[in-house]
């Protein structure tokens, strides 16, 4: 038995009608799509601000304390403007630690300058 012999009221449908049901069906499929995208769009905004609010919560007592700076007349002579002072490498090269260094700062959204790395040591 055969599809349209099952259904014999879809065997006089003209193209125009097969052509409209087949708009209708797509765009009920891409209303279902739009809809579905609003969705989880709102629901990631509403997750990113419950996250955002917490960090916001936390970062206040740390700002308050203020880092204890150490005097111009008390730095080594040898290093550099805005250096936190001296690197020990520890079974890693410079061009590694240097790697290392920037990726922390980019993380941290924080300048190199400020940050105090006081050894790095490859682990094996």
């Amino acid at each position: 038995m055969t599809f349209l012999a099952a259904a014999p009221h879809l065997e006089n449908i003209s193209f125009a009608n097969a052509g409209i049901v087949a708009l209708l069906g797509y765009a009920v499929v891409f209303f279902g799509l739009i809809l579905l995208m609003v969705v989880i769009t709102i629901m990631g905004k509403i997750f990113s601000a419950k996250k955002a609010v917490p960090a916001a919560k936390t970062a206040a007592p740390a700002a308050a304390a203020p880092a204890a700076e150490i005097p111009a007349s008390q730095m080594p002579k040898d290093l550099a403007p805005g250096t936190a002072g001296q690197l020990k490498l520890y079974d890693t090269p410079p061009k590694t630690a240097a790697m290392i260094m920037a990726i922390v700062a980019d993380q941290m959204g924080k300048p190199l300058n400020e940050l105090r790395f006081i050894s790095i040591k490859e682990v094996k």
